[in-house]
């Protein structure tokens, strides 16, 4: 994987050592030897700073104890700033940040309202700045190789996705007691926690492989785990501009699952069907009958034969990190040229207003389990 340019530098708000998202981040911006953190306000905690700093080679004088601090003094040493807080904390750093005059690499969701995002929308275009918000999944080969399957028209035109990703963690017992998830996921807002951490990934996923968001749509939420009046399990049905529909499946008291992430597409000439538990095999059916099994050492395929996604070769699964380090890649093209032109089309995660119209997909979802009935979504 040869990139024979500096690397660029990043600060992280957030995103300690001990934060299982913080420390995927860090290995995965370091993958390719394209990034280095060289600044950080990683935790509120001074020891958890301190040693994360000490761990990841951050000097003393790039160390901040609070992120308003670092913003101050970071301006013209970094290239970008990674907001890697709990969700709720996000739009206030994204905004004061683009008021600064950084490029901004955000965490899921970018905010926890469909206004907020509005915000933080117009400061992007009032700035023009770079903003990222990223979604891990879209970076593992075989499900970019999907993309390229459905942009050639491989499986016809698209009829019909079926994604899902049922979790446990509000349900199983934990050494036989019950879970003590983050306190700050115990809290639902205009949009529940379970929407802003697991449904955004499936809304970006319809959205990477086809381009389109809902126009309506008819969801149910509810709550079966242990944590009374948090929502724990979603259903919602939509509908398409182009015809096509989607049944998406979310939750975190569906025992058995630590991670069921599953996306199945139906077109007119064929289907696939990716599950994250087998991440190196698409399997693909075709109109005459025909089953195939496509991974990243299969013939006449797009993208996933390309040397940046063969950090090792085919049979030796590249996972969940990789597919982090496969973005941080993509942001590092992106913000060359960002330097370059000032311009910011981002290809492989949400700009702003993509990431915006996907939270106000999220408060129709709540408004009609609510209501019960379908709601219109206007996605600009």
């Amino acid at each position: 994987m040869q990139h024979h340019k500096e690397p660029l530098k990043l600060a992280f708000i957030g995103g300690s050592i001990d934060s299982a998202i913080g420390y995927t981040h860090y290995i995965a911006s370091q993958m390719d030897h394209l990034f280095t953190v060289s600044a950080g306000c990683f935790s509120r905690d001074a020891k958890i700073n301190q040693k994360t700093a000490h761990t990841w080679g951050v000097k003393e004088n790039h160390l901040y104890s609070n992120w308003e601090l670092l913003l101050e003094h970071e301006t013209h040493h970094v290239d970008a700033i990674v907001i890697l807080t709990p969700t709720p904390n996000h739009s206030e750093m994204i905004l004061k940040s683009l008021d600064l005059g950084y490029c901004v690499i955000s965490e899921k969701a970018m905010a926890t309202t469909h206004q907020e995002a509005l915000e933080i929308v117009k400061k992007v275009e009032e700035k023009k700045a770079f903003f990222a918000v990223t979604h891990n999944y879209t970076g593992y080969p075989m499900l970019r190789e999907l993309q390229s399957m459905i942009e050639n028209d491989k499986l016809g035109k698209i009829t019909n996705i079926n994604i899902e990703m049922p979790q446990e963690s509000f349900a199983r017992l934990v050494d036989n007691k019950k879970p003590t998830p983050q306190s700050w996921r115990l809290k639902d807002g205009k949009i529940p926690g379970v929407s802003l951490d697991l449904g955004t990934h499936l809304q970006h996923m319809v959205y990477f492989l086809t381009n389109e968001n809902p126009i309506e749509l008819v969801a149910d939420e509810s709550s079966f785990g242990w944590f009374e009046d948090i929502v724990d399990d979603v259903s919602c049905l939509a509908r398409y501009t182009s015809g096509m529909k989607t049944q998406m499946w979310y939750g975190k008291s569906a025992l058995g699952h630590r991670n069921g992430l599953r996306v199945r597409v139906y077109g007119t000439k064929g289907s696939a069907e990716w599950f994250q538990l087998n991440p190196e095999e698409l399997l693909f059916q075709t109109i005459d009958g025909s089953r195939m099994i496509i991974d990243r050492a299969s013939s006449n395929i797009y993208v996933a034969n390309k040397q940046r996604y063969n950090r090792f070769k085919a049979g030796h699964p590249a996972g969940f990190v990789e597919a982090f380090g496969n973005l941080y890649y993509d942001l590092f093209e992106k913000l060359q040229q960002y330097k370059i032109d000032k311009l910011h089309q981002i290809d492989w995660s949400y700009g702003a207003m993509q990431a915006a119209i996907g939270l106000e997909v999220f408060e129709a979802i709540k408004s009609s389990s609510n209501e019960r009935k379908w709601i219109k979504v206007n996605g600009f």
